[in-house]
């Protein structure tokens, strides 16, 4: 499998090491980066730019072949490198015929100083790490010239051994001190080892229709390379939602990521869906998003953990005592603080105070201002408190269960009385309850209650959602209708597909009796991703890809769809 580098970074499982054709910008070139994505997602992480060098020590331009295990750049001219990450804080490159130059932009007060022969170090304020610079064959030759406090630049030239015009260096990260190594892997055993590793991967990923397979593949090498190790404030090994920039995990997205795993990964999954629990506030509310550096409480994101824990215990026997152990007090903390601190006018119906909080950013459900109570929330907060019901009644806790059904019943008969209005589900702002413009999908959601549901609304709700032209595309649903005046194809929420509106949405259809419709939506979308990648989202009309365009949950649940309702 080959992948585009302005789509695709070349990564690997638990590292932060990225590469990345990154565009031109204010302060950078266009070209070939070495990256880390530490930090957050406030910046494109690019550490040194790549450039091939003739043996005039001319830059030439070249083309770059990126597969998981290597990136090859071969230049007109026959000049040729490698790249690898060996292990989780090593990059290697390997030339034959040229050199390459290492460029480092310089900010704050980084600097670089010799180690030793053929070994520095640059220290990079703006990354928060270093990196040791070691030729391996070869020559290193660096410009470094010092301004009152920092380097200016940092320019390092990697040049072949003139002997057999060859050269091989490393580029290491590290936070404090690293030891230097007593040897190196041949290169060729490490492409291998790496190549090997991501062939194990592929096999234990969802099956698919064989038609699919070429997306398979590389929906399985984004989740393998997003990868990060627990380091900092990450307690576990964590699947970020993309190495481009989107270099966080965010607290729903993380679920879908989960549910791709549990099959044949299941403590793996079990470290995505519990990593937000373990930075749980005492107040029962867990973080909007993690990185290795911080946790960001400004927003949050819908309860959809107990929707997600009953579909993972449904596809694996790993979630036993002890896991429903560990979560039951986190998992009933999150519930309860729904109910007590996001009940402003005490009517029951918990609410959210900013899209964020739903996931769907800019839904028309928060036209009207905030905040806002919507049928979606309810219908989460229905399911999780069964779920809540279930594992109690297996932890022996018989009386708690009787409380947690006793909300779910609740909760169900105020959400139809309070959201449920001339045939359809409407959301509404909290304290005054005026109904909110627009026509989003997100007031669909609540059909995840399935039978639960009155007839009559099942109905309402599924012929809504089988309507060519509202939401249904040839692609799947839009997150707004076509007809709305508040369409729009690049809108964010406001009109493109997503992928976790989709599962949420197929798994409600099939819950609610229709698996015809959730086949048809699931091919729909699937073939979509077959054409245009893993994107972000989607333009529901044309299906071209949007945004970030490599994406882990869009990734995880193209193969669970394609797993569980095309096959």
């Amino acid at each position: 499998m080959n992948f585009d580098l302005n789509i695709v970074p070349f990564s690997r499982r638990d590292s932060f090491l990225a590469v990345s054709i990154l565009p031109e910008a204010i302060d950078r070139e266009q070209g070939l980066y070495l990256r880390t994505v530490r930090g957050g997602d406030d910046k494109f992480g690019e550490a040194f730019h790549v450039a091939m060098l003739d043996g005039s020590g001319h830059a030439v331009p070249f083309r770059s072949v990126a597969s998981p295990e290597r990136v090859k750049l071969t230049s007109e001219c026959g000049l040729t490198a490698d790249i690898c990450i060996s292990d989780s804080r090593t990059f290697r490159v390997r030339t034959s015929g040229c050199g390459i130059r290492l460029t480092f932009r310089t900010s704050a007060y980084d600097y670089a100083f010799q180690e030793s022969p053929g070994r520095w170090e640059v220290n990079s304020f703006t990354h928060e790490c270093r990196f040791r610079l070691t030729a391996l064959v070869g020559e290193l030759r660096m410009e470094v010239p010092w301004d009152k406090i920092k380097s200016s630049y940092v320019i390092a030239d990697f040049l072949p051994d003139r002997a057999i015009g060859q050269s091989e260096f490393a580029i290491e990260e590290f936070r404090t001190v690293l030891e230097p190594r007593a040897a190196w892997k041949p290169f060729d055993d490490i492409v291998n080892e790496v190549k090997e590793e991501f062939s194990q991967w592929l096999n234990s990923s969802l099956s698919m229709p064989e038609h699919w397979e070429e997306s398979r593949t590389l929906a399985s090498y984004i989740t393998w390379s997003c990868l990060v190790p627990a380091e900092g404030c990450l307690t576990r090994p964590a699947m970020y939602m993309s190495k481009n920039w989107m270099t966080n995990i965010w607290s729903w997205d993380h679920c879908f990521n989960a549910m791709a795993l549990v099959r044949n990964n299941p403590k793996l999954a079990w470290d995505q869906f519990m990593i937000f629990f373990d930075r749980q506030d005492e107040s029962g509310l867990i973080p909007d998003f993690i990185n290795d550096k911080y946790a960001l409480w400004n927003c949050n994101k819908p309860p959809i953990h107990g929707w997600t824990l009953a579909w993972m215990m449904a596809r694996t026997d790993f979630i036993q005592e002890e896991q429903l152990a560990e979560v039951y007090g986190p998992l009933s903390k999150w519930t309860n603080w729904w109910f007590r601190f996001r009940d402003n006018d005490g009517d029951g119906i918990p609410q959210y105070n900013h899209g964020n909080d739903s996931g769907w950013d800019n839904s028309t459900a928060f036209n009207n201002g905030i905040p806002v109570e919507s049928p979606d929330l309810a219908a989460f907060l229905i399911l999780q408190s069964e779920v809540l019901a279930d594992i109690a009644e297996r932890l022996g806790k018989a009386e708690e269960a009787v409380g947690w059904r006793k909300l779910a019943g609740d909760t169900l008969e105020k959400m139809i009385a309070h959201f449920w209005h001339n045939g359809r589900f409407a959301s509404c702002r909290s304290g005054t309850h005026e109904i909110s413009e627009g026509d989003s999908l997100l007031l669909f959601v609540p059909i995840l209650l399935g039978k639960r549901l009155p007839e009559q609304i099942r109905a309402a709700l599924l012929q809504g959602l089988r309507e060519e032209g509202r939401f249904l595309t040839s692609n799947g649903w839009a997150t707004e209708s076509l007809n709305s005046p508040f369409y729009h194809s690049d809108g964010y929420w406001r009109g493109p597909i997503w992928a976790p509106s989709t599962m949420l949405l197929v798994e409600g259809v099939a819950a609610a009796g229709d698996r015809e419709l959730a086949e048809a939506v699931s091919r729909r979308f699937c073939a979509m991703l077959d054409r245009s990648g893993m994107a972000e989202n989607f333009d529901a009309v044309t299906g071209e890809g949007l945004r970030d365009r490599a994406f882990t949950w869009t990734s995880s649940v193209f193969l669970i769809l394609g797993n569980e309702y095309t096959t």
